[in-house]
């Protein structure tokens, strides 16, 4: 008994003295972040404690659907809660219910926690922390934490909200930051509402009113976020898949391996254009330098293909680079979405109404149908095939395979397929009742193909390490009941089932574009462009959280052989098999590593001045107007502080990606007449209506007919008229003195001013 005592009070000692360390190195990390990011750590404390906080509340529902993990979907319960609670205030808005405020977003988001404790306390649930794993979820968020910080810290280096598409971002924001309706007015179609998917900026305004945020810090911490979840989300399913798979064969060390190589592999690796262009070709003097967009712009660019200019990226060019466009910010939602999908198959009752699963992933992509479009499209036919092969997992689980079980299987994917589509549409019918689809023409068929050797430099890697284990695994898994039936699924094991059907999808992502493409506006110059985009960004994810569960279950198995094999002698083939095999298997991990130099390049090309904290500039998108554009600046800062809610400013009429144009409703949120021309080309595909209203514009600010101008005023309720650097630019012999006198100057300096109607 007093040995038993002892024992146990040594361990609570060691226990003691590690839970010190670990409130050290918390205290520390919080101590870094702090000295890193300056008078941004607030803001960025403020969205981690949330989500912290969102995540602890979330676990009733959140345990109930990742029983079979180990942290119980600890990492997963923050993004169901962001859109779970994210959801309910835009279902409110947006049939009238309340109005898009801090206030709202707190209230909604209040009960919504308040419900998911009601359910774990009257669902008698025992089993929402995992006790036995608290070791995991404390190193998963340290994880987290650090990786957050990172990107931060880089974004902080390159904050502006400004090149690609970050102005549009921005505005969409800015937009609903001062809008309290759904979905809130277009700033650059003044009178109107937005036309394109604009969910993913919802949610991160959605998390800036909820905090009390500044939007011009959380564009940038929107995006970081986004990349710890890349990072920390892989991780967790991967880790899972992993001990699934190895069960007691496995090592700790090599299932958290497996996650952190997941982790990078989704969010700071390239591809083999980077080793080969990048590393290789340099070092033999073919290519002179190294600039990291050319990995997402080859083929058709490199060479030049007239007709045929494609996009090929994928999340850790898009967290370098800054935008916050629908394919990045759904990102962290649709590696839920393969979560909630494994620990699905993992569980499945073969019963769709009795599954909380189905209805979750019903919600996850009726919200891509706002958020990112093609997401849906996608994720819609993922589900599907894991649901489809799931099912027949549960029903063919046995060598005696009958006609009935096969049907039951068939029977109960049908009735999961058609209830995931009517949730989804239920989930997102307020913004089909606004939204016309207009951006879609048809389809084509794909007349110039990728050339053979961009396809390998581009895919060969992930092609060869999931086509052979796709198939090794089918010819391995395969039964023979009898000559007239085979049973695929006897004997296999779900992680494999799930590595099977995840690669099989990112296949045909990676082969469709070389058939058919969707039919746009870009169709002339560049006809499968946006087709290959969305479809290879999301078939690189599902390719590197797959090759990072094969190549080390690959390894860790071929490791396990040797060591039972050098035991007996009689196997010395198998034990050089083995040999080689570890050989091969450790040299390819490398090489997905080595990818990650990408990440470096990147950071070191764009982030100028990391990591020096002398360079560190701000989180703040919008603080380099004060140099690039000064003239404009104090006007634009003027607006900002004076002006609540959505009145029309008229600014000149500006094309897409030309810098600064239409800075001054980007940077405000405020609408104007007509903005970027091929963005709102392409929304509302009514090029009519827009050179009348780009025609209407130069008038205003040429004409010397005041009645005429004042008609043009009224007809689009313009309040305040914008004259600055682009009006001056734009427009020969801005008739100043007329625009005046129709008005209020509430603000002048220089050249620059303002004219209240």
């Amino acid at each position: 008994m007093r040995k038993e005592l002892k024992k146990v009070m040594e361990k609570y000692i060691i226990m003691k003295k590690v839970n010190k360390f670990k409130l050290l190195a918390a205290g520390l990390l919080i101590g870094v972040a702090f000295w890193l990011l300056g008078s941004d750590f607030f803001t960025f404390m403020i969205w981690w404690e949330i989500l912290w906080i969102l995540g602890l509340v979330f676990m009733p529902i959140t345990a109930q659907i990742f029983k079979g993990f180990d942290d119980n979907g600890w990492m997963y319960s923050k993004v169901i809660a962001i859109v779970i609670c994210g959801y309910g205030v835009w279902i409110l808005t947006s049939i009238k219910v309340v109005h898009f405020t801090t206030l709202s977003s707190i209230v909604i988001t209040t009960l919504c926690g308040g419900s998911s404790i009601a359910y774990g306390i009257y669902g008698k649930q025992r089993k929402i922390f995992p006790w036995k794993h608290m070791e995991l979820v404390y190193w998963e968020e340290v994880i987290f934490f650090v990786v957050f910080l990172l990107w931060t810290y880089m974004a902080g280096f390159h904050p502006a909200a400004h090149g690609t598409e970050k102005y549009m971002d921005f505005g969409f924001m800015k937009s609903m930051m001062r809008s309290t309706t759904l979905p809130s007015e277009d700033m650059w179609y003044a009178g109107k509402a937005f036309n394109y998917y604009y969910g993913g900026q919802y949610f991160a305004v959605f998390l800036t009113k909820l905090t009390g945020t500044k939007v011009e810090i959380t564009y940038n911490l929107m995006r970081t976020m986004i990349a710890a979840f890349a990072f920390v989300l892989p991780f967790s399913l991967v880790r899972q898949m992993l001990k699934d798979k190895l069960g007691k064969r496995g090592r700790a060390w090599t299932t958290d391996f497996g996650g952190i190589l997941a982790g990078l592999s989704v969010s700071m690796s390239g591809n083999l254009h980077y080793i080969i262009y990048g590393k290789i070709f340099t070092l033999l003097g073919i290519r002179e330098d190294y600039w990291f967009p050319g990995t997402t712009r080859f083929i058709g660019f490199d060479p030049p293909v007239t007709g045929d200019e494609t996009i090929h990226e994928f999340p850790s060019y898009s967290f370098v680079l800054g935008d916050l466009h629908a394919h990045v910010i759904n990102v962290f939602f649709v590696l839920a979405v393969l979560g909630i999908l494994y620990a699905w198959i993992k569980r499945n009752s073969g019963k769709s109404w009795k599954q909380k699963e189905i209805f979750l992933l019903g919600l996850f992509l009726g919200i891509f149908l706002f958020s990112n479009t093609w997401d849906f499209m996608i994720y819609y036919v993922v589900i599907c095939g894991t649901l489809f092969f799931g099912n027949l997992k549960r029903y063919l689980n046995f060598t005696d395979m009958k006609p009935s079980d096969m049907r039951t299987g068939i029977k109960w994917s049908v009735v999961q397929w058609i209830e995931l589509l009517l949730t989804a549409v239920l989930v997102s019918l307020p913004f089909h009742l606004q939204f016309k689809s207009v951006m879609v023409q048809g389809i084509g068929i794909v007349k110039i193909h990728t050339a053979f050797y961009q396809f390998c430099v581009l895919w060969a890697f992930p092609l060869l390490i999931c086509g052979l284990f796709v198939v090794s695994t089918l010819i391995k898994n395969r039964n023979f009941t009898n000559k007239k039936n085979r049973n695929l699924f006897y004997k296999i094991n779900v992680s494999d089932l799930y590595g099977v059907v995840l690669p099989l999808c990112a296949m045909g992502l990676i082969l469709i574009p070389e058939i058919v493409y969707v039919r746009d506006i870009y169709e002339k110059t560049a006809p499968r462009a946006n087709t290959m985009f969305k479809l290879t960004y999301q078939a690189y994810i599902l390719f590197a959280l797959m090759m990072s569960y094969i190549l080390v279950f690959f390894v860790a198995d071929r490791i396990k052989i040797l060591q039972e094999t050098k035991l007996d002698n009689r196997y010395e083939k198998k034990v050089r098999l083995s040999k080689v095999q570890i050989t091969v298997g450790g040299m390819a991990i490398i090489l997905l590593i080595s990818t990650c130099g990408y990440f470096v390049n990147a950071t070191t090309n764009w982030f100028t001045g990391f990591p020096l904290k002398n360079k560190y500039q701000t989180l703040n998108a919008t603080a380099y107007i004060e140099n690039a554009i000064p003239e404009d600046a104090a006007a634009i800062r003027w607006l900002n502080k004076n002006i609540t809610g959505q009145p029309t400013v008229l600014e000149a009429c500006g094309d897409s990606y030309k810098d600064y144009d239409n800075r001054v409703s980007a940077m405000t949120g405020l609408p104007t007449v007509l903005g970027w021309y091929v963005h709102e080309w392409l929304w509302r595909n009514n090029l009519d209506e827009e050179n009348k209203r780009r025609t209407d514009v130069e008038t205003i600010y040429t004409s010397t007919d005041k009645k005429e101008v004042q008609e043009l005023l009224d007809k689009y309720e313009v309040n305040y008229i914008f004259i600055g650097s682009c009006e001056y630019q734009k427009y020969e012999g801005v008739n100043v003195a007329l625009l005046s006198s129709l008005g209020e100057i509430v603000f002048k300096e220089e050249n620059t001013m303002i004219v209240k109607l």
